[in-house]
């Protein structure tokens, strides 16, 4: 019997250790999960970005957490170009989606967008909210194994409304009730839920009630029903909010009174030193005048645009606190982002489609366990379109070999990396051309049809002294951008430095139009 015990103890110890090495091998190729958290129209008004005057903890807590990248800019300023952009890691140039309507599948067939990637790698995708541009451009089951997407519930006014109609009239479903009760529901809701001129205030509906609040929601029931089973998991929740209509809980709203709101007010002559073509003229659907401060109307979309940010904010933690609840935290990579930048005000523009820092730059932060470092920041110039690689690298994938983007591993391991690229490129269209931005951490420049910009970002931040014009001269006598650097101070003088920056300029964005349609299927 002893001798047979002898035999035992060192077969069961063999055993024990083969089956922690196995164990361990399990764990270091297990492969990490994703959220993936993109806002619609979020611009840099967010703790983490440095912009104070913002109620957004969660954000402040996971920056603390994270890495947050302070350059990170979107390709295109406007919703569908950005997410073509940025969901297959290539310009837009190359996606050939230049506006809302465009679809890659179309303008780019056989493109496979990082959800489908990651789903025929092994992972269980889900989306849930705006994650593709909408439900027309949604690319279904080739990229997601579950998708959804909700509304807000009927907002108060309306029901009340409702109510009254049907005692007077009957169900508002019957007959003639249709068409009136429709029409009269439009004009009810459209000062708070309109496009244009876009509707904003307070919703009368709880966090859950709206179609944020189910959004967060939905991830949470993934997330505690295991609904990807013993897969990985690549989770990309669309927040949104703050897209217009500036609608939100009540509450939020007590979070900015009017007047403690701050902001900068542009001189009256701004625009004659820009080239006009760098105008969008969205402003004038919501109410205001190119170089005409209104005060009051613009104390009334800030505080709701902000209201939208904290409201957000908060449906967000769920999440947070669902991973951590867990024990999934350690193991999922969060990446948070907006699809591009939104002027409130600044340089008298609302909206989105313009090439300024404002319209854009994005919030950008990541945290992978183990990796980045808690409360780190990068001046690295960052594109959106760098997601896809970035993650690919980090799930330990072979990436699409057409990704214009690149990887951010290196950055994120060590903060203090300058990254891979001098510049961040922006485009956007005007009729039937494109205006092209490069920016580095230094300068901003961009070429129009018709005029350039050059702003020292240093002693003007907020890009309000176009240096590509001479001292005195005004944007309409602005000279071609073909023209050379000699020529173009023929008649007015310039500062030697900018002259070199513009020659600079002139000759990087020549190379850069080259390579980012160089992906374009022909």
């Amino acid at each position: 019997m002893l001798n047979s015990i002898r035999y035992v103890f060192p077969f069961v110890s063999l055993l024990s250790l083969l089956c922690a090495a196995a164990i361990g091998t399990a764990a270091e190729t297990q492969k990490p999960n994703i959220l993936f958290i993109v806002c619609d129209d979020l611009n840099t008004h967010v703790s983490p970005s440095g912009y104070d005057p913002i109620h957004t903890p969660t954000l402040a807590g996971f920056a603390s957490e994270a890495m947050t990248f302070q350059r990170a800019y979107c390709q295109y300023p406007v919703c569908g170009p950005s997410r073509a952009s940025f969901l297959n890691g290539l310009y837009p140039e190359s996606t050939g989606v230049l506006n809302n309507t465009a679809d890659i599948r179309q303008t780019r067939p056989g493109t496979v967008s990082m959800p489908q990637h990651f789903k025929e790698n092994g992972y269980w995708t889900a989306s849930v909210g705006k994650v593709f541009h909408s439900p027309r451009h949604e690319h279904g089951e080739v990229a997601w194994h579950q998708h959804q997407r909700f509304e807000n519930d009927e907002l108060p006014v309306v029901a009340a409304a409702r109510k009254e109609f049907e005692s007077n009239h009957g169900p508002v479903d019957q007959g003639k009730n249709r068409n009136k009760w429709k029409q009269l529901s439009k004009e009810i809701v459209a000062p708070l839920n309109a496009q244009t001129p876009p509707g904003h205030g307070r919703s009368g509906l709880t966090d859950d009630q709206h179609k944020d609040g189910k959004n967060v929601r939905q991830v949470v029931q993934w997330i505690d029903e295991s609904s990807y089973g013993d897969q990985p998991f690549f989770i990309a929740l669309g927040i949104q909010k703050p897209h217009v209509p500036f609608l939100a809980p009540d509450h939020y709203f007590e979070l900015y009174p009017t007047e403690e709101l701050r902001f900068h007010r542009d001189r009256p002559d701004l625009w004659d030193s820009i080239p006009r073509d760098a105008i969008s003229t969205r402003f004038t659907a919501f109410g205001f005048e190119l170089g005409v401060e209104n005060d009051p109307l613009r104390r009334e979309y800030m505080q709701a645009y902000h209201a939208c940010v904290s409201f957000i904010d908060a449906q967000i933690a769920m999440v947070f606190d669902t991973l951590k609840k867990r024990g999934l935290w350690q193991n999922t990579i969060v990446v948070f982002t907006s699809d591009h930048g939104y002027h409130l005000g600044d340089h008298f523009l609302w909206g989105k489609v313009t090439l300024f820092d404002i319209g854009a730059r994005v919030p950008f932060i990541v945290r992978v366990p183990q990796m980045t470092q808690a409360g780190s920041r990068s001046d690295a110039m960052v594109e959106l379109i760098d997601i896809y690689p970035t993650l690919t690298e980090l799930a330990d994938l072979n990436a699409p070999a057409d990704l214009q983007g690149q990887s951010l591993v290196p950055i994120l391991r060590d903060p203090t990396v300058a990254g891979s690229k001098p510049f961040a490129y922006t485009v956007v269209s005007r009729r039937d051309a494109l205006g092209h931005a490069l920016r580095d951490q230094n300068w901003r420049y961009t070429q129009w049809p018709n005029g350039e910009e050059l702003y020292d970002l240093g002693a003007d931040p907020h890009e309000r002294n176009n240096l590509a014009i001479a001292s005195g001269q005004t944007a309409s006598r602005q000279t071609a951008p073909g023209q050379t650097a000699s020529e173009q101070i023929k008649s007015e003088q310039m500062l030697p430095e900018h002259v070199q920056q513009l020659a600079r300029f002139r000759q990087l964005i020549m190379e850069k139009k080259n390579e980012a349609g160089s992906q374009r299927q022909r």
